[in-house]
């Protein structure tokens, strides 16, 4: 089991998140020592998961810097398609990406990545249902598995992948970027 003591990963929530696929990472990456930190459009307002479930933001997006995270985790379900549309999301999630940092997406997260245009010429898997919007924006190849490690870029498809989902977020995340 890879150890992630001292670091940190900023998750993003918003109204309509999958529940599974906040709360498992969440509570896995926090079982491996690291400390996460949720963050919406405003700190300290509670969205509910598609399921009902209550997640209070920890901190805004806006108040966040990737230099001070060595993840980014964006769940799926309905919230992403929200979010993308909001410069402050688009723009850390780049700049985790420009500094080769892990960016984890699930399901339907990838739409956020797509709109920070960071998909291009990357291996790619997601629910099906947007399949074509990744290989729209360049995905080099989309492929349905559990999980798919391009990079520094971890993505899975749905709930049930959260297992291999979360293994593969501590892998980038806890062995060293190759030096060029």
């Amino acid at each position: 089991m890879a150890e992630a003591t001292g670091m940190r990963v900023l998750m993003f929530v918003g109204d309509d998140y999958e529940d599974l696929e906040l709360q498992y990472p969440k509570y896995r990456l926090r079982e491996a020592g690291a400390e996460v930190v949720v963050a919406g459009l405003e700190a300290g307002v509670t969205h509910r998961g598609k399921y009902g479930y209550p997640q209070v933001a920890d901190a805004a997006v806006g108040d966040q810097s990737a230099d001070d995270f060595d993840a980014l985790v964006v769940p799926g379900g309905w919230m992403p398609d929200k979010l993308r549309r909001y410069g402050e999301v688009t723009s850390i999630t780049r700049a985790f990406h420009d500094q080769g940092k892990c960016v984890a997406s699930i399901c339907h997260g990838a739409w956020i990545n797509i709109s920070a245009d960071i998909v291009r010429g990357l291996r790619y898997t997601s629910t099906p249902g947007i399949k074509d919007d990744l290989v729209n924006a360049g995905v080099a190849e989309w492929v349905d598995q559990e999980v798919v490690i391009d990079r520094h870029h971890v993505s899975s498809r749905r709930p049930d992948d959260c297992p291999a989902f979360c293994r593969a977020i501590l892998q980038v995340m806890t062995t060293p970027a190759p030096t060029p």
